[in-house]
């Protein structure tokens, strides 16, 4: 058996190739782990629980599904989808995990986290994630006609985009020390985020102790999947979708 790890599939209508690579993951791999854990950014945007998308329901359903099969599904918010809430995790039988999060995987104890909060080398990103993640933000936000939510959501992203072009390569990726305060803070050895959609398993040494952290890939051509055994053994992999 094997506990998976995904993140960063930024499913939306425009990407029926990533949906239908996801739901074939869930029904050919996910159904045979110990558990699958969702590192945010599952949804390429998230304006509400409300938001009558079909896309949203194939999800939540074949998420259910998978649950009634014995394999819990857990998940961390991204920065796309950070106004996931209750009741869609209620309807995918999802549990909620807060941003960073310590778990036991085969008797180690290993962060896991979305990964944006360790990009603080771009503080205009910080500043604006610290407004829409404040409560009162979002409860304005969501009390807002859907067709007005939906404007706003797509200004934003239309914004980042143009933003993210003029960014260098490092803004963009985990700030070293970041990693080193979270894995220090968190008393672990073992680290797993997405966010930047760089692939790889870092080794590093903190603090005396060899210590590692695996970026999760992003969906796009291909799919991407760690998947760690009671063993110890960790694949970070990617398959066609």
């Amino acid at each position: 058996m094997t506990t998976l790890f995904i993140a960063d599939l930024h499913l939306s209508d425009n990407e029926p190739t990533i949906t239908a690579g996801f739901l074939a993951f869930l029904q050919r791999e996910a159904v045979h782990a110990d558990a699958l854990y969702i590192l945010g950014d599952l949804f390429e945007f998230w304006i509400g629980d409300d938001d009558p998308n079909e896309l949203h329901d194939i999800v939540a359903q074949a998420l259910a599904e998978l649950h009634d099969k014995g394999v819990p599904c857990y998940f961390i918010h991204g920065n796309r989808d950070f106004l996931l809430g209750k009741d869609f995790a209620k309807r995918s039988k999802m549990v909620l995990l807060p941003e960073e999060c310590v778990i036991d995987i085969y008797g180690q104890k290993v962060l896991i986290l979305h990964g944006d909060t360790l990009c603080i080398d771009d503080p205009g990103y910080l500043r604006f994630r610290r407004y829409i993640r404040n409560p009162i933000i979002q409860k304005i936000f969501l009390s807002m006609p859907l067709f007005l939510r939906q404007k706003i959501a797509g200004k934003l992203r239309r914004q980042s985009k143009r933003s993210n072009r003029t960014k260098s390569s490092l803004m963009m990726d985990v700030n070293p020390l970041a990693v080193i305060e979270a894995v220090k803070a968190h008393q672990v050895v073992h680290m797993i985020h997405g966010h930047t959609h760089r692939p790889a398993i870092h080794d590093m040494t903190i603090g005396g102790r060899l210590s590692q952290r695996v970026v999760l890939g992003a969906w796009h051509d291909t799919g991407s999947v760690l998947r760690v055994d009671p063993n110890d053994q960790i694949e970070l992999a990617s398959f066609p979708l």
